[in-house]
């Protein structure tokens, strides 16, 4: 159980998206985030955990270690059905470790070109771990059910975002604005969970 509310948080990603998608979900908690660089330049960590919560609390101890706060890291990924669960802990270095967001997807599509629609289930999944800097972590994951399109969508979001496609609204998560997008994502899940815990414990100390 989170004992006290921190007054700073470092966030443990240079991704912008992601920054931008945890700023918009803390909103008006009255705690600091503090970039990475800022509180640890030149701060890296390799993401070799076999699942997603291995990831983000490694990235959220080392961060917290290293700048003597209390950091907030986030592991995510895409799970496809028809290619096993992959691309999973995998996803951003899917096609490579340079490869863009673009190559990313193309690999995908090309990977079900022949994947008929009733097998393009997919699901996303976020866990956010928050470190303090003695060791101590907790984590809260979210996940965001939908399919796989057939052409990417859409100019919002990142990752895969674009072909990502959630049938009950017909949309692509890359197709709908911010605000919608953190009430569905997995990563929106997740971190509106920390944020519940965060205002249990009360004021700063």
């Amino acid at each position: 159980m989170l004992g006290k509310l921190p007054k700073a948080i470092v966030v443990a990603s240079r991704n912008p998206g992601k920054i931008r998608e945890i700023k918009a979900c803390l909103e008006g908690l009255p705690v600091t985030l503090v970039p990475l660089e800022e509180a640890a330049p030149g701060l890296s960590f390799a993401e070799q955990a076999g699942s997603f919560a291995g990831n983000a609390t490694h990235k959220a101890q080392v961060t917290a270690a290293a700048s003597g706060q209390y950091a907030l890291a986030d592991d995510s990924g895409l799970e496809v059905e028809a290619l096993g669960g992959l691309p999973g802990v995998r996803s951003s270095r899917f096609a490579g470790p340079e490869a863009t967001d673009e190559e990313r997807i193309g690999k995908l599509l090309a990977l079900l070109k022949d994947t008929p629609d009733d097998r393009r289930r997919a699901r996303y999944v976020c866990v956010v771990a928050l470190a303090s800097p003695q060791g101590e972590v907790w984590t809260w994951e979210g996940t965001c059910e939908g399919e796989i399109g057939l052409v990417p969508r859409g100019s919002g979001g990142f990752g895969y975002d674009p072909v990502f496609l959630l049938p009950e609204l017909g949309k692509t998560m890359a197709e709908l604005p911010l605000a919608q997008k953190n009430a569905l994502s997995h990563r929106g899940q997740a971190l509106r969970r920390m944020r519940e815990a965060l205002e249990q414990v009360g004021r700063p100390t």
